[in-house]
Order: C-alpha cells, then structure tokens, then sequence
C-alpha cells in the first residue's frame, strides 16, 4: 500500500485514528540532496549532478531526524527524497539513525546504477518500508520525459527487483499534457508489475516543469474521473497535487455520473478489457495537503508547507520542525480551508479537498488562492467574474 495510507476514520483536519493535523504532520518529507543523475523535464527541484553548496551536513541531518521524533510516536512518516536521496554518501548510516529512533522511512530514489540489489536488500533491512518509483509513460514515452534512452525498462525491473526485496513499492506517475492519454497503459503496467498503489502527481510548474504544458481543467477531471474508475478495478490509487479527486470519488460513491466528453470515454474504453468489471474503490482521500499532515525540509534545512509550495517558513538549523508546523502563521492558515479565497472557500468540498495551494501560489501568488486547475462550480459560488486569489 501506499506510505500514507494507514486506515482509520479519515475526518477534515485529523488523520487515522484520530490523528490530529493541527499538532502532528503525518508525512515529513526530507529533500536529502538535490543531486541527481537524471535531468526529468518536469523536475521540481531542478536537480543536477553535484550537491549544491548549503546542503545539511550529516551532523545537522541527525539533529533534523531527531527533530521528526520529537512529534512524537506514532512518529510521522519521513519520506527521504531528493534529486536522488541514494547520491547522498551519508544516506544509508542517517537512515539506520532514522531507524533507532523509531521513524517510520520511506525512500524515493531515482532509477539508476546505484538502485542495485544489494542496496535495495540494505534499504530493506535498515526499516525502509515503502518506496516510490516514478513511471511516467510506456517505452520511449518516459524515456523522454526522463531523459535517458532505455530507462522505461531500467524502471520496470527496479520496480521488480524492489518487491522482491520486501519493500511495498508505490508507483508515481506525473500526469501533463504529453502524457495524460497515456494513463490506462500506465494503469495496467502498474497492475501487471504487481506494485501496492499508484500515484498520479498532477504537475504543477515549478522548476524545469515550467516548460511543460499543464491539463486543463476540463482534462484533469476527465483524468479524475478515469482513476476513481481504475481505483474500482483492484489498485489503491492516490493523487498529490490533485485534491479535486477526492471531491470526484465523493459525488460517484453518490451516484453522479462521470463527465460526457471525448477525452474520459477513450482513457476509460479499455479498463473492462485489462481489468474486468468495477468491484470495491481503492481510492485514497485522506485529507492531508500542504501544511496539514505535511512538512517540507529542503536540501539546506529550509521548511516549507510542501515541496511545491516553496514559501520559507524557517530553518531546522535555527528552528524547531515542531514549533514551526504548529505556529507558524502561514501553517496555520493553510489548515483552514474557511481563509480559502476564490470557489475553494465557496466549495462544500474544501475541508475535505481544499484545493492545490501550490496550483494557487504559482498562478496567483496566493497560497490560499483558489485552485485554478479544478472545474468545479460549487453551487454557493455566485460570482461568474475574474477568479478571486
């Protein structure tokens, strides 16, 4: 199964089991470097080959990790990504700190050399639990969008040799204009490679992902509504960067219908062929997004509400994590979707969809903006004017 997706009674700004968001993150994601050896087109981070000068060294690594278990236990998740988290040399010995103090890992590596079997067999063994491999399209379809002739197949067999380690291995897939047709192959590579979820990332643009073309909105709740049906059919299937899905399996589980137009009839004209008729939906809609139930610590310490929501709000050299996502002004706000702007705040929907507020800060330069990637009218948004943000 996914990393985040932990059962329970999932509830506006509390997780499973009553997991209060407004004390505790349930995901704490770490840019551990932003070394890379891939170039992706639509890189967050705009990795590159070398480390960057700034980057936390393994001392501080250690004292942030200690910072994560002063949340408490159940400890949040530390999701360990990057650039590539492996080009790291401290990696596997933080992780084995990690391990000791109780954290529960997750890891996002790249696909490459340093993705072997043994490490892979190592990661397993140091309490690494889940990991994320990104697959972006069939054959040459990712091998463009990565950037490196041949990975399509490297991915394939890495996503393999992973389960095969122990790990549960959650499949990433960045959902754009050059690939968004391409989501039923993905969805039944995904089912065949026998891999716990599937996460479809719907791009936001930011670093080398500014010169990619975004969906629309009518395409992205097209797509929506195509993985609410994928999610029916044997694969627990999440979005980040997406909220508006969590609204789209609300109103099927209600009876409405899926939307009438071309786009949604061809990525859905398969799914009866390569996997059989709709049985229970596996879809994940805990409602966690930027700032409630996840923190964001760049390469050099920085905190952010989330990876693409790149708005400093302290340092863990100076700050404490906790302090930080508890107080912090823009923290506090980002949990309450009734300081929403625009048709989120208008939405009976934001407390439990609340809207991409990174889509919000880099179209409109307001985090709690509206999400300008949602097709949604909510019936209590009267004004048909210029989006407020």
């Amino acid at each position: 199964m996914p990393w985040s997706r932990l059962g329970g009674d999932w509830r506006l700004d509390r997780g499973p089991h009553g997991w209060d968001f407004r004390v505790r993150p349930l995901l704490v994601f770490w840019e551990a470097t932003r070394a890379c050896p891939l170039a992706c087109r639509h890189c967050r981070a705009s990795a590159l080959t070398d480390p960057l000068p700034g980057e936390l060294a393994t001392g501080e690594a250690e004292r942030f990790l200690e910072s994560v278990a002063d949340f408490g236990r159940p400890s949040p998740i530390l999701v360990v990504t990057g650039g590539d988290p492996l080009a790291r040399a401290d990696l596997l010995p933080l992780l084995e700190r990690a391990r000791d103090l109780g954290l529960r890992l997750a890891l996002a590596p790249a696909v490459s050399d340093a993705l072997s079997e043994s490490v892979l067999s190592r990661l397993a063994e140091l309490g690494v639990s889940a990991m994320s491999i990104s697959l972006d399209g069939e054959g040459p379809a990712h091998d463009r969008i990565r950037g490196v002739p041949g990975h399509w197949g490297k991915t394939c067999a890495a996503i393999r040799t992973a389960i095969d380690a122990g790990l549960r291995v959650q499949v990433n897939t960045c959902a754009m204009r050059d690939n968004g047709h391409q989501l039923p192959a993905i969805f039944a590579r995904v089912r065949g490679l026998d891999a716990a979820g599937w996460e479809v990332f719907f791009l936001i643009r930011q670093g080398r992902g500014t010169g990619v073309e975004e969906l629309t909105p009518e395409e992205c709740e097209a797509c929506a509504h195509f993985l609410y049906d994928a999610a029916c059919r044997g694969l627990t299937v999440r979005t980040v960067e997406g909220p508006f899905f969590r609204r789209v399996v609300r109103q099927r589980e209600a009876g409405a219908p899926p939307p009438d137009n071309a786009l949604y009839r061809t990525l859905t004209a398969t799914l009866q062929d390569c996997a059989g008729p709709p049985g229970e939906c596996l879809a994940h809609t805990a409602g966690t997004r930027d700032g409630n139930g996840i923190a964001f610590v760049a390469y050099d310490g920085t905190i952010h509400p989330g990876g693409f929501l790149p708005i400093p709000c302290g340092n863990v050299r100076t700050a404490s994590l906790r302090d930080v996502y508890v107080d912090h002004p823009l923290f506090r706000d980002l949990r309450a979707p009734e300081r929403f702007r625009g048709r989120c705040g208008a939405c009976e929907f934001r407390d439990l969809c609340g809207g991409s507020r990174a889509r919000a800060f880099h179209r409109f330069g307001n985090p709690l903006g509206e999400d300008p990637a949602c097709a949604y009218v909510p019936p209590a948004w009267t004004s048909r004017g210029e989006a407020e943000a």
